[in-house]
């Protein structure tokens, strides 16, 4: 396990040190209000300016303006404001160029990327995104655990991954209140320590696919394989054979392809998601480097 994690936050660190070495030049190009937190690792945060938020492809940003729900979603205060300078307004978690919701709604929120290449790739119909979704996962008790789902689409649950360490750690004690994790899950083989298991968030996200009849993808970036490793660690331990095959994963890097191509173009200069999956090669010369 703590193989796992040195390698994980290898990988992390190595994309938010890209992200903020792009972020600074793209905000320096376009001359786009932002400033830099404080620490050894800045990372870049944008301020909304008019019409423009530099964090946002504008298409995707005015329909969010558009939409009550979407633009609700803007106001989440950002966690770690004393690493962030003071200014007019409070920081918000989506002006970080890492947040990995930020990427979710400029991709989904983009009117021209709902299409049929999309649709397919996701396995859904046509529908309307909902972010910060509370799902509702039974426990033991009768009660519910009501966290969020970063989206929902359909009958497809979304979890959103891009410089995040990993998918969290729980007490056994916390996941074992879960009604239907020995129904679903070969329990004792999940990654686990003596007190937690490992890839959290995906245990519960499956947990509440099977509780509310959808399915579930996590979208993580091509530069991470830690993650596509935590994912595959939780998912072969799926019992249900019809579960298990509503749960997918998918890089932005392939997600990418489906998009208008000025949003592609702005995914590339902006994050480094180019056109095209990472190969196995390049999964393992990361890997090596990472480690």
């Amino acid at each position: 396990m703590s193989t796992i994690v040195r390698s994980s936050a290898a990988y992390a660190a190595k994309l938010r040190l890209e992200l903020s070495e792009r972020n600074r030049a793209f905000a320096q190009k376009h001359g786009l209000p932002s400033q830099l937190s404080y620490g050894s690792s800045p990372v870049v945060v944008y301020s909304p300016c008019g019409f423009l938020h530099g964090n946002f492809f504008p298409e995707s940003y005015a329909a969010i303006q558009m939409n009550p729900a979407w633009k609700k979603r803007l106001s989440k205060v950002h966690t770690a404001t004393s690493a962030l300078p003071r200014g007019d307004r409070r920081w918000c978690e989506l002006d970080s160029c890492n947040s990995s919701d930020a990427l979710l709604m400029n991709i989904f929120c983009c009117p021209e990327s709902l299409n049929e290449r999309m649709q397919a790739m996701l396995g859904i119909a046509p529908a309307e995104p909902e972010f910060g979704v509370k799902a509702r996962v039974p426990l033991v008790e009768g009660k519910f655990d009501r966290t969020e789902v970063d989206m929902r689409i359909g009958d497809l649950l979304v979890e959103s991954k891009l410089t995040e360490a990993d998918f969290q750690s729980k007490s056994t004690e916390f996941v074992d209140r879960y009604r239907d994790v020995e129904k679903v899950f070969r329990r004792r083989e999940l990654p686990q320590t003596k007190t937690s298991y490992a890839g959290y968030q995906l245990i519960r996200n499956v947990l509440a696919a099977y509780a509310m009849n959808c399915s579930f993808c996590v979208m993580l970036d091509a530069r991470r394989p830690d993650l596509l490793e935590q994912w595959y660690a939780v998912m072969r331990c799926v019992k249900l054979a019809d579960l298990r095959v509503r749960c997918k994963v998918l890089t932005w890097q392939e997600l990418s392809e489906t998009l208008p191509e000025e949003l592609q173009s702005f995914l590339d200069e902006k994050y480094g998601i180019r056109l095209g999956p990472v190969t196995p090669y390049e999964f393992a010369h990361q890997r090596e480097e990472a480690l």
